[in-house]
């Protein structure tokens, strides 16, 4: 019997002329993508005994879609026979239309069973794939659909310490025969790199997720649960961490599979020929674990080694895909980096005007509801000592504790990208765009805020500034949550952080800003329409059915996708 997939296709980087498909397979093998009269084939490449292949099809025009299939040592795998799903589709990118871009982030896989829906909600990825397949039959005997340019998932695409069943049952019967080198991994968290690659396998195989993730382009950035929840809150937390025997295994395999199953896509073909991990990978001689370890281990200890963060651009508008996770610099609490030295540089460097829009994606919402803000900026203060040392441990304590680590719980760094979005907008780096729009996740709620440049002296230049976020995709928060949200979001909240935070020394940001959506709490999915200066966004929701009809058998196969907001952002 010959190879088969194990995970993908997934559709990957695409441009005006080329369009990457990555796969998992179960064996060394090579692998073929036909497009048309498009041919484009790779040998498969080995990390810790699994197979990966990412094939890069060449010669397409803008705009223009072909459907294609995958085959393994020429035996036809994809699509799948008596597939229910549209034909997948290859469509290359037309700077010359509009650009809809899906984003959301914190994924759970479930088996959208009634009581998963119940405690997780409706997953919004699946209820787009169902829509979309839905809309591509459709269009066989009608207009075609408005389809997405891309997708963006940012951040907690797998839950690597809040595993589900299946993964318990995994992780159980692994153990159970593999010896752990010592190491003694805790029973419901994934440390091995084995463990991983299960993990994405089976976040990422539904059917109709599999489908959706191998005909719309995708770009991925981790946050927190890729890793472990958490990860680099604090030089104190890293250092508490490493006192665990697993977290090094831990660390680098999550990083290392991270590479492999997100990160490697993200790349242009220009980025992943000077990418010093794919030349290592793919230079053959067997194995390519070792590598990967050593690369990972490195990004871990020497943060400034390697910039995670890449650039995209979809017509006249520039997309920034931010890593603020694993490039942070958390040694000293007196000097804080969200990004790091490379890190900062290269997001200065990519924040310039001469566009129609400048979007920047970070895990982390910039412009969080302002009674969060500040209480992040009094922390940072105080655990920096501000309010003595006697002050530090608790609040340290209550850092970790509460999550008290996004943006404003970076203030140098928050500065910084103030600054320069000021800069951008009064003109200082080319002509204004129309927006400056940061999209955002991480929270578990979604909202709209607008922002401006604080001060009379301000520039005018029309550029909008405004913070989206989408969040969760599948993993709604508690009630209890939501009521401590509700809460930190009023205006009376930041009120009364905002002054604790200038009795600890906090300076006022050079931008200032206010909800004008949300928040809500419900599972979405958000698209970011940009048609020339004009600019759109649309959060859309799936109702949870009412307790009554939850007992209806496949009453959650075909969940309803409805408008839950829509807002012009530009003229």
């Amino acid at each position: 019997m010959g190879a088969v997939l194990r995970l993908g296709p997934m559709l990957r980087h695409v441009s005006e002329t080329t369009a990457a498909v990555w796969v998992e397979t179960d064996a060394p093998c090579a692998v073929t993508v036909t497009a048309g009269d498009l041919t484009a084939r790779a040998d498969t490449f080995t990390v810790h005994g699994h197979h990966y292949a990412l094939c890069e099809v060449e010669g397409l025009r803008p705009g223009q879609a072909l459907e294609y299939g995958v085959l393994l040592d020429d035996a036809p795998v994809w699509p799948e026979p008596d597939s229910p799903h549209p034909p997948s589709v290859l469509r290359a990118l037309d700077h010359e239309a509009p650009q809809r871009l899906l984003f959301g982030s914190c994924r759970t896989p479930t088996d959208h069973s009634p009581t998963a829906v119940m405690r997780y909600g409706v997953d919004m990825l699946r209820a787009h794939a169902l829509r979309l397949a839905a809309d591509r039959r459709d269009a066989d005997t009608g207009a075609a659909p408005a389809e997405p340019t891309a997708l963006l998932l940012i951040g907690d695409q797998v839950y690597a310490d809040e595993i589900q069943s299946p993964m318990r049952a995994y992780l159980a019967e692994r153990r159970a025969r593999t010896p752990d080198g010592g190491v003694r991994p805790p029973d419901d968290e994934v440390v091995f790199f084995d463990e991983y690659a299960e993990l994405y396998r089976q976040a990422w195989s539904d059917p109709d997720i599999r489908w959706l993730l191998s005909t719309v382009p995708t770009l991925m950035l981790f946050d927190d649960h890729d890793i472990r929840d958490d990860w680099n809150t604090s030089g104190t937390w890293r250092r508490e961490i490493e006192r665990n025997r697993w977290w090094r295994p831990r660390v680098t395999s999550g990083l290392g599979s991270y590479w492999v199953y997100q990160h490697l896509g993200n790349l242009s073909p220009g980025a992943r020929a000077g990418d010093p991990v794919w030349r290592a990978l793919t230079a053959g001689g067997g194995d390519g674990g070792a590598v990967l370890d050593d690369f990972a281990w490195r990004a871990h200890s020497e943060p400034d080694s390697y910039v995670w963060s890449h650039r995209h651009d979809f017509g006249r508008s520039r997309v920034l895909m931010v890593d603020t996770r694993c490039g942070r610099d958390v040694a000293d609490d007196r000097a804080r980096s969200m990004l790091g030295g490379p890190g900062s540089r290269w997001l200065d460097a990519s924040m310039t005007g001469d566009v129609d829009h400048l979007v920047l994606a970070s895990t982390l919402p910039f412009l969080l509801p302002s009674g969060i803000h500040y209480l992040e900026a009094w922390n940072e203060a105080v655990c920096a000592g501000a309010w003595g040392e006697r002050m530090r441990g608790l609040g340290e304590k209550l850092r970790q504790e509460m999550d008290l680590e996004h943006w404003p719980a970076f203030g140098r760094s928050f500065s910084a990208v103030s600054e320069t979005v000021r800069e951008v907008a009064a003109g200082g780096r080319g002509a204004p765009p129309a927006s400056v729009l940061f999209l955002g996740g991480d929270v578990h709620f979604s909202y709209l805020a607008r922002a401006a440049p604080r001060g009379r002296g301000a520039a005018a230049s029309g550029t909008v500034i405004a913070q989206l976020v989408c969040s969760p995709v599948c993993n709604w928060l508690p009630p209890t949550m939501r009521r401590m949200m509700w809460v930190a979001a009023r205006a009376v909240t930041g009120l009364l952080c905002r002054t604790m935070a200038r009795l600890a020394g906090v300076r006022a940001p050079a931008l200032r800003w206010s909800l004008d959506k949300g928040p809500w709490y419900d599972n979405a999915l958000a698209t970011l329409t940009l048609d020339g200066r004009a600019a759109s966004v649309r959060w859309e929701h799936s109702p949870v059915v009412p307790a009554a009809l939850r007992t209806v058998p496949g009453l959650s196969t075909r969940p309803r996708v409805r408008e839950l907001a829509t807002r012009r952002l530009t003229p």
